[in-house]
């Protein structure tokens, strides 16, 4: 299973992806995250539904720093289960 997450809010700046892909490796994931031009924050994951729905949890409330506003969340059935998680580059 795979999921795609748009996290809006004070996102940037602020350790979120970092903290995500923390807690993401934490639960298993794989996949990745990365900054938005817009200020978003996006991540694709992959791995069983419990840690799917962790992550989406984790992801409303974020690390300390952060303030979300919504958080966006939309099967992604491109994405593979494996390979661990990475920060990607702001697009």
């Amino acid at each position: 299973m795979a999921t795609r997450l748009r996290i809006t809010g004070r996102v940037q700046g602020v350790g979120y992806r970092a903290a995500f892909l923390h807690e993401a490796q934490r639960l298993g994931l794989s996949g990745w995250v990365r900054n938005r031009l817009d200020g978003s924050v996006e991540a694709l994951v992959a791995g069983d539904a419990a840690a799917l729905q962790a992550i989406a949890a984790w992801a409303r409330r974020g690390p300390t720093l952060a303030r979300v506003d919504a958080v966006a969340i939309e099967d992604a059935p491109e994405a593979q289960p494996g390979g661990g998680m990475e920060m990607r580059p702001t697009l």
